[in-house]
């Protein structure tokens, strides 16, 4: 499956990094995420973030790369050196629509496979059966466990002992649903959350805070596509919920499974939005026995803030 898959982050930074900070900080691209975004976060225009970075002001921030964010003095400074004499301020108006402006919490459960973990040994250490974990990451239980692959762990599961180690190069498994190097817009998620019954504007802003309607995402958790779905809960989808076959190389099928989950969600919670977003982010079971993470009350507020973009 060798697909443009964007870099996976390990550990994301916070999205508003403090515009009046004494020097350069260096922000890590989040989901969702563009120069515009970085840049208003931060009292910026995009032209000096751009300048400032050595990027076309048009240019696109890939998941995971490094953006540095300078002060107001040193953009300028980087701006009149790059000989930019136009009359734009260097500084932005705050964005007219809410954006993740906090911290985008990073997929639960994330690990690189290390040289010599085995895919039973995993299981054993997160207290679940080996086939459990192998169906919800499509791996086949009784094959070879290549070190890179992505997986999901099971939320809350103890830290692999190999966790410490240096993470090789990341591989992402061949299973659907595939990431594909495709964007939809807005309209196309909101059509198709209209069409299963779900809010329009949560699950656009719910895709938005996933992958920025980037089909080619993949999370250092193994979920793939604009809304993000792990191989076991496509396979679930599939067999549960969908009514027809569903292409695992479509954006819009993927959108699909995604919002075909967020309804069973719905569904399952009464129609609690808060509780079935937590759901899923963290798993509905969990949330459940568990209450909700720090990181996971991060994501729901996210998503609340993310809906007046979307039409509230």
């Amino acid at each position: 499956m060798r697909r443009m898959i964007a870099p996976l982050a390990v550990a994301l930074a916070a999205a508003a990094i403090p515009s009046n900070a004494l020097a350069t900080v260096p922000h890590t691209v989040m989901p969702g995420e563009t120069l515009w975004t970085i840049a208003a976060a931060n009292n910026l225009t995009t032209r000096a973030l751009a300048v400032y970075n050595g990027l076309p002001e048009d240019g696109q921030v890939i998941l995971g790369a490094t953006v540095n964010v300078p002060t107001v003095a040193e953009a300028a400074a980087a701006l009149s050196a790059a000989g930019v004499t136009t009359a734009a301020p260097t500084t932005t108006p705050a964005a007219p629509v809410a954006s993740t402006s906090s911290s985008a919490p990073a997929a639960m459960g994330g690990y690189t496979v290390r040289w010599g973990d085995t895919l039973s040994g995993l299981a054993a250490t997160a207290g679940v059966p080996v086939e459990q974990m192998a169906a919800m990451n499509g791996l086949d239980p009784a094959g070879v466990l290549l070190a890179g692959t992505v997986i999901k762990l099971p939320t809350g599961s103890p830290t692999p002992a190999r966790a410490s180690e240096p993470a090789p190069a990341p591989v992402v498994a061949p299973a659907a649903p595939d990431p594909t190097p495709t964007r939809v817009d807005a309209g196309t998620i909101q059509s198709i959350a209209a069409e299963h019954g779900v809010s329009p504007s949560l699950a656009a802003a719910l895709a938005w805070q996933e992958s920025g309607f980037n089909n080619g995402m993949v999370s250092g958790a193994n979920a793939r596509g604009v809304m993000q779905v792990m191989p076991g809960t496509w396979s679930w989808i599939q067999d549960n919920l969908a009514t027809r076959p569903l292409n695992p190389d479509s954006a819009t099928d993927n959108v699909h499974a995604g919002v075909l989950y967020l309804k069973r969600l719905l569904d399952e919670t009464g129609g609690d939005e808060a509780t079935a977003v937590a759901g899923y982010y963290q798993g509905l079971g969990s949330v459940r026995s568990q209450g909700l993470y720090d990181d996971t009350k991060q994501y729901v507020a996210n998503i609340q803030a993310l809906r007046g973009r979307f039409g509230g």
